[in-house]
């Protein structure tokens, strides 16, 4: 065979041998793409139901929309093959990412999916005690059992969600507190703690519930040698009527903003939208703060696709959404939710001229 052919040769089957490599080999990473959104002012496709529910209180009527955003995210055991990363990489609706910033080494869907859904009840929570906090209504806060170490003294004898009362027949109201007096013991004497039990399925403590006092021993702290018991105390917060949010399926922290722009517009006569199509994510703290969230440009794209005008962006995501804004999206700057108030009043009164921008 001629060298000159035989080189072609060589480079071709090199060529071929490095193309099925390249199929064949996996790479360390995970996909995102736009996933769907749902309007808080809505309800839901599967049940029919409000996404908002409120009991209890006067609520009114609504409409235009408040949408939260998602994004789709492949599986902790998927590994793409180094021409669908680089394939995702050419796409502009698909965001290519290390596993490991998703998914920490270790984690399995099912602690990702456990992770998610704790992050969107806690969420849920700071929405409901922000909008109650932003129109003025009286929030309440309780001291309950927020996790039980597994293999720990409080297994089995102290649950998640019972309400802490006292320890040792002292009345304690923070989780400070607790710890003091759990400290006062030497590890292998028994703490008292009296408990209202958390009712099964209910997700909180039964008000009228007996009082039950509960002996747990304590164990050496591996940590500091003083006495524990193996609990985490928390505070829940408790409403003076009840707000329901009945989404299914979604996880994760970044519907906070968008939830409690919903409760509000529930539960005052004013529509906040003037019928306008508003999207948005961010989480947010009781004191109303908004914060960042990761995905933006997907959430982005999946808020156009859906018919949105206007998205609502905290101000640490600006920087990335300000260069990833599909046609015909109006970024709009959140940095609290009495900013995102006063910016929705902007939009149903024409004023957008005057919106706080990402650009500035």
């Amino acid at each position: 065979m001629p060298r000159r052919s035989a080189t072609m040769l060589a480079a071709t089957l090199l060529l071929i041998a490095l193309l099925c490599a390249s199929v064949l080999m996996k790479v360390p990473y995970t996909e995102m793409s736009p996933g769907p959104t749902y309007n808080t002012l809505g309800v839901q496709e599967k049940t029919g139901t409000p996404v908002i529910t409120v009991t209890g209180h006067e609520s009114y009527p609504v409409s235009g929309h408040l949408n939260m955003t998602t994004v789709q995210v492949t599986g902790a055991k998927y590994e793409p093959s180094l021409v669908n990363a680089v394939v995702g990489w050419l796409r502009d609706d698909v965001l290519v990412v290390p596993h490991d910033n998703v998914y920490p080494k270790g984690q399995t869907d099912a602690d990702a999916k456990r992770q998610n859904a704790e992050e969107f009840a806690l969420s849920e929570d700071h929405a409901r005690t922000a909008a109650l906090n932003q129109l003025g209504i009286p929030v309440g806060n309780e001291l309950i059992v927020q996790s039980v170490t597994a293999g720990a003294p409080a297994e089995g004898k102290l649950h998640a969600g019972d309400r802490i009362v006292a320890v040792d027949g002292a009345p304690v109201a923070d989780a400070d507190a607790v710890a003091k007096a759990v400290t006062k013991h030497q590890p292998g004497e028994t703490a008292v703690f009296t408990v209202v039990p958390m009712v099964k399925d209910a997700g909180k403590a039964d008000p009228a519930a007996a009082r039950t006092d509960i002996a747990v021993p304590t164990v050496k702290s591996p940590d500091t040698g003083a006495a524990m018991v193996g609990i985490r105390p928390g505070i829940r917060h408790t409403y003076p009527f009840q707000i329901d949010i009945g989404l299914q399926d979604v996880g994760g922290p970044s519907a906070g903003l968008m939830f409690s722009l919903g409760i509000i517009d529930k539960l005052t006569p004013e529509d906040l939208t003037g019928g306008k199509f508003v999207a948005g994510t961010g989480t947010i703290d009781d004191s109303g703060s908004v914060g960042p969230i990761g995905g933006i440009s997907m959430k982005l794209i999946a808020a156009r696709d859906a018919g949105a005008e206007y998205f609502f962006t905290p101000a640490a995501n600006c920087a990335e959404a300000g260069k990833n804004t599909p046609s015909g999206l109006t970024l709009i700057k959140a940095e609290t939710l009495d900013g995102a108030l006063k910016s929705l009043e902007q939009v149903r009164s024409g004023q957008t001229a005057a919106l706080p921008s990402c650009a500035n």
